[in-house]
């Protein structure tokens, strides 16, 4: 199977306390003003099955997933995510915004637990098949993320891991921006909130300026 790319879907990515949820909110803004009907979802997550492999992946009282174990959950979760959420957005013409997704795969479970990337690009290409026209990367020093981290209460089982751990994280995601620019958004997360979320949100708006202006072409 070969990955198809979605005009239409943008992926949402960054380490630990890279200030995600503001940026999803001004995305969510940018659209309700332009008119366009978007779906706003989450990985692991997205389904009431994936939310619950989530719990499996997340939850500080199961016993620790092997990093292989933790990485066919993350895609047993993202194959029902694609299928029953992602794919029929898109196929009824909307947008879909997703906090998180492949990227997050190679990310964490490739840098950061040191599985093989090229069972992971196989994984995708076999179990998921698409891939977003546009992911905003966030990226912030670690160090930075895990401070504003540490005020949201108690930590997941991932968001527990060392520090070095998250530095291999970010520099997996770096790794990823650099040999895809043209569908990454690198931005630094450590400015303050409304400049991140203004670079984002001008990022999202070529998109959708490229996207209808090749749609009226066809």
């Amino acid at each position: 199977m070969t990955l198809r790319t979605h005009a239409r879907f943008v992926t949402l990515e960054g380490g630990e306390g890279a200030g995600k949820s503001t940026v999803l909110s001004a995305l969510r803004a940018a659209f309700e003003r332009a008119g366009i009907q978007a779906v706003y979802t989450r990985e692991p997550g997205g389904t009431p099955l994936a939310e619950q492999i989530r719990g499996l992946m997340l939850d500080t009282h199961h016993e620790p997933a092997s990093p292989e174990a933790e990485l066919l959950l993350a895609f047993a979760a993202r194959a029902q995510h694609v299928r029953a959420t992602i794919l029929p957005a898109l196929e009824r013409g909307e947008w879909v915004v997703s906090d998180r997704f492949t990227d997050a795969s190679y990310a964490y479970q490739g840098a950061g637990r040191g599985l093989d990337a090229q069972f992971i690009g196989e994984l995708e290409r076999r179990v998921v098949g698409i891939r977003p026209a546009l992911t905003l990367l966030l990226d912030v020093p670690v160090e930075i993320g895990l401070q504003r981290m540490r005020g949201r209460g108690a930590a997941d089982r991932i968001e527990s891991e060392r520090n070095d751990f998250f530095e291999r994280v970010r520099q997996g995601y770096r790794d990823r921006a650099a040999a895809e620019p043209e569908r990454f958004e690198l931005i630094d997360a450590s400015q303050p909130a409304d400049t991140v979320a203004a670079q984002a949100v001008a990022r999202l708006h070529a998109l959708i300026a490229a996207t209808s202006s090749a749609e009226v072409a066809r």
